[in-house]
């Protein structure tokens, strides 16, 4: 990999930085979505420096990830090699350190999912009390969870950088203004989220497919990520149909029972 500095004077590198920024982007999603949830137990007043702090710890495990670059390319040699499983592969599947760190990271995602799934759907009846405002939260275990998963969609994020471009320094640009992106937008998105309980569940549920897409990939059975991002863009799309419709339904019925004025 190159740690020259590229000519900006050709074309060329700069559509290979638009392109790497939006592919940065794409995949950062699932980043925001899980940051998003998780800093969403916290006060509001805290909830903003989280998603930051996280999304910046995105941007330097990346950025020290690209710097090791030649180390990051080397964990693909393959250390473990299991024996053949029958009906997920017939031959020997060989693991490298980053097959391991995918398949440990899927398996946090979908456990952390279905745990936070498994709290929505059996949480008392009575409303959920948030923190107040004003009250401060001890944020080192939201931290050590937005780390982890930080580190696990670096590696992916980075590994698939390396396939597009050969400059080191069109990668670093990328991941700053990908991560300058989403900060900006990581807000709206989290605010949308948590107001919509059906959005909260759409997301869960598409991390934990997001987990099991990692596990697939660290035991070398690819499964394509345009689909997956095509099939959530689509359930994003009736979702917001449905919250758009059940707003209109419930105007309707506020309408209906309104008193009438019989002057």
């Amino acid at each position: 990999m190159e740690f020259l500095m590229p000519d900006f004077a050709d074309p060329a590198v700069w559509i290979s930085l638009v392109t790497l920024c939006f592919l940065e982007i794409i995949l950062g999603i699932d980043n925001i979505i899980f940051i998003s949830i998780v800093a969403g137990k916290l006060p509001l007043a805290q909830q903003r420096k989280v998603r930051n702090m996280g999304l910046l710890l995105a941007m330097i495990f990346r950025i020290l990830l690209l710097l090791g670059i030649n180390w990051i390319i080397s964990l693909k040699d393959p250390v473990v090699t299991l024996p053949a499983m029958g009906a997920l592969s017939d031959k020997a599947i060989p693991l490298s350190y980053k097959d391991m760190i995918l398949i440990a990271g899927g398996l946090f995602l979908i456990i952390k999912s279905t745990l936070e799934i498994h709290h929505k759907l059996n949480k008392d009846a009575a409303p959920e009390q948030k923190p107040k405002t004003g009250h401060k939260v001890n944020i080192g275990p939201i931290l050590l969870q937005i780390i982890l998963i930080d580190a696990v969609f670096s590696f992916d994020s980075i590994l698939t950088a390396v396939g597009l471009v050969e400059s080191v320094i069109i990668m670093i640009i990328a991941v700053i203004v990908s991560i300058a992106v989403m900060m900006l937008f990581a807000g709206p998105v989290s605010r949308i989220v948590n107001k919509h309980p059906t959005l909260q569940m759409l997301a869960l549920s598409f991390l934990v497919v997001i987990g099991v897409v990692l596990i697939a990939g660290g035991f070398h059975q690819e499964v394509s990520k345009g689909i997956i991002y095509t099939s959530l863009a689509f359930s994003l799309t009736v979702e917001m149909l449905n919250i758009r419709l059940r707003k209109k339904e419930k105007s309707i019925e506020l309408n209906d029972s309104a008193p009438i004025d019989d002057k």
